[in-house]
């Protein structure tokens, strides 16, 4: 009996050191080598005044990083590193380690409230071509967070609600995956001066909050934006008004002519952009516009001198109008036409080439369509010190070239815009609208006529 007690206390005995050095072994290793090393107990069943055991660490601690900031950037960072589906430059495999300043792509510097606690202000993930399906609970989680630059890369899904960063002043998602509504969550930062959403799938309207926030530059070309610009447009403070190559209907608002005396670009290209050219558009600055391009759109009537006194008074360098509807063009015009300035090619401009053909201008002038006389706009910038004479003058029609125009079909009437008389009736080639510049008879003073139904 006695040596049955003895081989039972030895059998216990040996299960319990086996045990022991096996859970020595499990926490000295750990998920990763090296944490939860330290002194372990030991366990004996036969001992009920003994220590439990501690479960064994599931990762770094806080105490493994400089400081807490930077062990939570950690945990952020690991988080949307699970969610990248394709790394082509094998970036993440630089996410590793205790030092989250060290990864590619991450930028530490000390936050205002923290000058001693260094942790990410700033990811450029430019140009990695890294694919995840939303930045929701990344960016969004980084609190001090100045700088997010992520151009070029394969990002989805809705931009997450950056009200919590205080100090983001640029946010760059340009050419992703990004859809859905404007990301105005992004407009009450007060730092933010640069916001650039180009080349993404955005749509619907751009809310007018976005002119009166404080940017130096603004671009959302390239997106399915496809309502009207809103009337605030005139109250941006940016130096480059980028539009482009959206959806964006209706007229251009005058008040364009209050933007920035700091602007120096204004790109409205490929739109469906409709209405008259406003001829406030040239009561902007001359002292810095230097690129005005709004080609491409369904813009009509008169290109007014004022527009083009932009660049004869002042540094605008291309005034480029293409694939419009225009039908005549401002006493200061034609010499920018001359010189390539002013690109006009594709309208329904008599007696300039490479213009649309009669038939295509008749059709987009078959609605009702109206814009100001030329004898109700200005003829000259308030802003300019002074008024330069005309250098030339533009094409006159002769009689014989008004006869060629007729149609005996299409009835119309001559108005002379000057004298706001009815001078004759003459049929003019199906076209709703033409613009056309005669001499005076009794003098040579040039005269502007407008032939309408």
């Amino acid at each position: 009996m006695a040596s049955g007690k003895l081989l039972l206390s030895t059998v216990l005995l040996f299960i319990s050191s086996s045990l022991g050095d096996r859970k020595a072994v499990e926490i000295g290793v750990g998920v990763n080598p090296g944490f939860g090393i330290g002194p372990t107990p030991s366990p004996s069943p036969l001992d009920d005044s003994s220590p439990p055991v501690p479960a064994p660490s599931s990762g770094p601690q806080p105490s493994d990083f400089p400081n807490l900031k930077q062990y939570y950037a950690y945990l952020v960072i690991r988080r949307f590193k699970q969610s990248i589906t394709c790394d082509p430059g094998g970036v993440t495999q630089t996410w590793v380690g205790y030092r989250p300043c060290t990864y590619e792509g991450f930028y530490c510097a000390a936050p205002p409230d923290a000058p001693d606690t260094p942790t990410i202000a700033s990811v450029d993930f430019n140009g990695f071509g890294l694919c995840a399906p939303t930045l929701v609970g990344f960016v969004d989680q980084l609190p001090d967070l100045a700088l997010f630059h992520a151009n070029s890369n394969y990002f989805s899904g809705a931009i997450p609600d950056l009200t919590g960063l205080p100090y983001l002043y640029e946010l760059d998602v340009s050419n992703n995956l990004h859809f859905g509504a404007f990301p105005d969550n992004a407009l009450p930062l007060s730092n933010l001066s640069f916001l650039d959403l180009r080349f993404n799938f955005f749509a619907g309207a751009v809310p007018a909050s976005v002119f009166v926030v404080d940017l130096d530059v603004l671009f959302f070309n390239n997106n399915n934006f496809n309502q009207p610009l809103p009337a605030e447009l005139g109250r941006s403070p940016v130096a480059y008004l980028t539009l482009a190559n959206n959806g964006f209907t209706g007229p251009i608002p005058p008040s364009i002519c209050n933007a920035s005396n700091t602007l120096v670009e204004v790109l409205f290209l490929n739109n469906r952009l409709s209405g008259c050219l406003p001829y406030e558009i040239g009561f902007l600055s001359i002292a810095t516009l230097e690129q005005l391009n709004l080609a491409g759109n369904l813009l009509y009537g008169e290109v007014p001198d004022v527009v083009c006194r932009l660049a004869k008074d002042g540094n605008l360098a291309n005034l480029l109008l293409s694939g419009n509807y225009f039908t005549w063009l401002g006493h200061s015009c034609w010499d920018l036409v001359k010189t390539k300035v002013l690109d006009v090619r594709q309208n329904c401009i008599p007696g300039l080439p490479e213009q649309r053909s009669l038939a295509e201008c008749s059709t987009f002038w078959w609605g009702p369509k109206q814009c100001l006389p030329s004898h109700d706009m200005p003829c000259s910038l308030p802003k300019s010190p002074t008024k330069r004479p005309m250098s030339s003058t533009p094409p006159a029609y002769t009689p014989a070239e008004l006869k060629r125009m007729e149609d005996k079909h299409t009835p119309f009437c001559l108005i002379d815009l000057w004298m706001e008389q009815r001078l004759s009736q003459c049929h003019i080639n199906h076209e709703r609208i033409l613009w056309a510049t005669m001499a005076n008879q009794r003098g040579s003073s040039w005269r502007t006529f407008r032939f309408t139904r």
